[in-house]
């Protein structure tokens, strides 16, 4: 059975997701489709057709999220304590050796990834690069454009 790191604010957010799909989407969808029935010959209805679509959509991304709550394993890492070892879960500032430029990621699940936000994916090269490490280390990171030296000057363990 594959478990599914998540942050309790990921599992909040999917729970939150899977309770709009399931009392607001899915009864719109099926208030849609017999409207839809109501005006006649379904071969040739794309307002039933483009409903039955959506419907599919939306069950697709019901049973996905279910599968995922089901076999998810919530770490907090605020309820650890903070050795300095980045680990899922944990907020990292690196800076860049070469340019100074300094950034802060979270680590979190596949599912909770949002750049913009700096949230990457513990799949994630940078992650994968940073996982294991202590504060003070120096890393090198591959990327598409090269590799790229980073030293760790921050650990955090919270929420």
């Amino acid at each position: 059975m594959v478990q599914y790191p998540m942050t309790a604010t990921g599992v909040a957010s999917l729970r939150s997701e899977l309770d709009q799909l399931k009392n607001v989407l899915r009864p719109e969808i099926v208030a849609s489709i017999a409207e839809a029935r109501e005006h006649g010959d379904l071969k040739e209805n794309a307002e039933y057709h483009a409903a039955r679509e959506q419907q599919g959509f939306c069950e697709g991304r019901i049973q996905d999220i279910e599968a995922k709550l089901s076999n998810v394993q919530v770490i907090d890492v605020s309820k650890l304590a903070n050795n300095g070892k980045v680990i899922f879960g944990t907020t990292v500032t690196i800076v860049n050796v070469d340019t100074d430029a300094e950034v802060t990621y979270k680590i979190v699940g596949d599912d909770e990834a949002d750049i913009k936000l700096n949230l990457i994916s513990v799949s994630s090269p940078i992650a994968r690069g940073l996982i294991g490490k202590m504060l003070d280390d120096e890393i090198t990171i591959k990327t598409p454009g090269g590799s790229i030296d980073y030293e760790i000057i921050k650990v955090q363990y919270v929420v």
